[in-house]
């Protein structure tokens, strides 16, 4: 069934009204009419299964059914991701919102190889943004994940070390293991749990780096013998927390 997501604003009673690209996709592209159903999103992982009342420059909806998403995880991952080159930051972040992400913020670092210009991140955010979007409904998510603007590394680390657990992703000495990382720190479902990931660039951290985020609380974490892209580690710390603490747990209650 069709998935969009409208903002709490457009919700009165058992009626939802889709306005802008959104109704524009669903009359013209899809060539939707009354009678047929659509799933909507108010953005805070409530969903409401609709049959569509009118469809055309507006399209109005009417609800027959709500219920919580459960495709949010039972934690918040924060991804503080170092610019890449090229356009790589719009596969980090599809994929990223794939496997659950709550947050995204780019950051500079010592070694990244592009800057982020004051006069075009506006423009870059706002395209950013667009990305989790249409990632956000075509995987089921509860909510759209938010792309930040830029961060510089100092900013970052500051902002990252309040979450519960921070990940600093390295391939140097002194790492703990991601799995024996996860081990140790159970989550309490009720709670949730707040998780940075910090990835670096194409280089990698520097040493400094990497002690400036130790000094800060992060946890120097090694993600196993073979050095992953930049491009793909965020999705495989993703995909670690989901196994550990969403597959693994309800392995675990289905056999109770």
């Amino acid at each position: 069934m069709p998935r969009f997501f409208v903002s709490a604003d457009k919700i009165s009673g058992d009626t939802i009204t889709i306005t802008g690209s959104d109704a524009h996709h669903i009359s013209r592209v899809l060539r939707m009419s009354a009678g047929e159903q659509i799933t909507i999103c108010d953005m805070q992982a409530n969903e409401y299964d609709c049959i569509i009342e009118k469809a055309d420059d507006m399209v109005i909806a009417r609800i027959v059914s709500s219920r919580k998403s459960a495709s949010e995880p039972p934690y918040r991952t924060r991804l503080y991701q170092a610019l890449p080159k090229g356009d790589k930051l719009d596969f980090i972040i599809q994929k990223a919102v794939e496997c659950g992400v709550y947050e995204i913020t780019p950051f500079e670092s010592e070694r990244c190889v592009v800057r982020s210009k004051p006069e075009n991140e506006g423009r870059k955010t706002e395209r950013r943004c667009r990305i989790a979007y249409e990632a956000a409904k075509q995987c089921g998510r509860g909510i759209i994940p938010e792309v930040r603007r830029t961060l510089d590394f100092d900013t970052m680390l500051h902002e990252a070390k309040r979450c519960d657990l921070v990940l600093f992703c390295y391939e140097g000495d002194g790492t703990l293991s991601l799995g024996s990382i996860l081990a140790e720190r159970k989550i309490n479902h009720n709670t949730g749990l707040d998780i940075a990931i910090i990835i670096g660039p194409e280089g990698g951290f520097t040493l400094a780096e990497a002690g400036a985020a130790e000094a800060a609380g992060a946890i120097l974490t090694g993600l196993g013998k073979r050095i992953l892209r930049t491009e793909t580690a965020a999705a495989f710390v993703l995909a670690c927390l989901s196994y550990e603490y969403e597959l693994r747990a309800f392995s675990a209650s289905s056999c109770q």
